[in-house]
């Protein structure tokens, strides 16, 4: 009788637990105390942080930033993308929507506007708020943060200004000459008042890519090729109003080696071949399991592979910049 109360005791503390940190998905209700599956599954959604090898300076011989795209029409970044969340339609009376999501695991951009709305990841602009054309967000110059002892809900400029970065407006209301309102639609002085428009936001189904500033490096120390992400972005479609797609936006960059791993360290993704080994995305990202390109490396000119290749030459100058680093690497332990 105690080890069924001290069992019972446990799994409600680690579901509480659990809840504490990431507020994400758990297979244990805590108002009843039922499992989900077989057990509990506490490892990933209690997991500490295991922190980056110390690097000093005088350790790096030789390294390279790269800039890389995962895309998410590849199988094999399926973790990535699903599974896919939505809203559900404005309240005739409130306004406000429902976020719906899975109830055992979410997908990555799921987990970035959680805490995006939370204030455990801060935003950074992926282009100069004054001066639109200058596209240097990936150097994270330009954060968009509430003023200090406000968040989200208590500062309504924050909340205008990152609006832009997780949703849209709606068309624009139909002329009022060509439809019939109600007399409530005009002010005081008789003028036609359009109604609001409504805020569209964004859902995982309208990511296609995620990319990644990441620097290779020699470390003489640990004698180790190694790599460290230090950011990401979500990239979709830009669309008109009719629906044409026109091109990619990147939405904005968020700082992976301090803000992003401790919010990914303890979240689900899934493993197609085995349910009782799922990683959590910080291991996804660490042990490099999604499938990439690169778009561009650091060169005399600042210029992406976009504005000297095409079409398959590009993957092709991709796969040659990829051989080139591993070809360093064999080169130092050859003798």
């Amino acid at each position: 009788m105690k080890n069924l109360v001290l069992c019972t005791i446990l799994i409600f503390s680690l579901s509480t637990f659990a809840q504490e940190i990431n507020g994400g998905p758990i297979n244990s209700r805590t108002k009843t105390g039922v499992i989900d599956g077989v057990y509990l599954k506490s490892n990933i959604p209690t997991k500490r942080l295991i922190p980056y090898e110390h690097v000093r300076e005088a350790d790096v011989i030789w390294s390279k930033r790269v800039w890389r795209a995962i895309d998410l029409r590849e199988k094999i970044n399926r973790p990535l993308y699903y599974p896919l969340d939505e809203f559900t339609n404005p309240d005739p009376e409130t306004g406000e929507v429902d976020w719906i999501r899975n109830d055992n695991r979410w997908s990555l951009w799921t987990i970035m506007r959680q805490h995006i709305l939370s204030g455990d990841l801060t935003v950074y602009s992926d282009y100069n708020p004054v001066r639109n054309s200058v596209k240097d967000g990936d150097m994270f110059k330009y954060p968009i943060m509430p003023e200090p002892g406000k968040n989200y809900s208590t500062d309504s400029v924050y909340r205008e200004d990152l609006l832009y970065y997780l949703a849209k407006l709606g068309p624009e209301p139909i002329d009022p000459l060509l439809n019939q309102y109600q007399e409530d639609s005009m002010d005081v002085n008789g003028n036609f008042v359009y109604p609001p428009r409504d805020t569209l936001w964004f859902t995982s189904k309208d990511i296609i890519q995620y990319r990644l500033k990441e620097d290779w490096f020699f470390d003489k120390q640990r004698s180790v090729l190694d790599v460290r992400i230090l950011g990401i972005a979500p990239v979709r479609y830009d669309k008109d109003d009719n629906g044409t797609i026109q091109g990619t936006h990147t939405m904005f960059w968020l700082y992976f080696p301090t803000d992003c791993r401790y919010v990914f360290n303890n979240y689900f993704v899934y493993n197609e071949s085995n349910g009782a080994r799922w990683m959590s995305f910080d291991d996804y990202f660490m042990k490099r399991r999604f499938s990439s390109f690169i778009y561009k490396e650091e060169n005399v000119y600042d210029r992406s592979v976009e504005k000297y290749r095409v079409g398959v030459d590009a993957l092709m100058e991709s796969q040659r910049i990829t051989e080139e680093i591993r070809i360093l690497e064999h080169d130092v332990w050859s003798y």
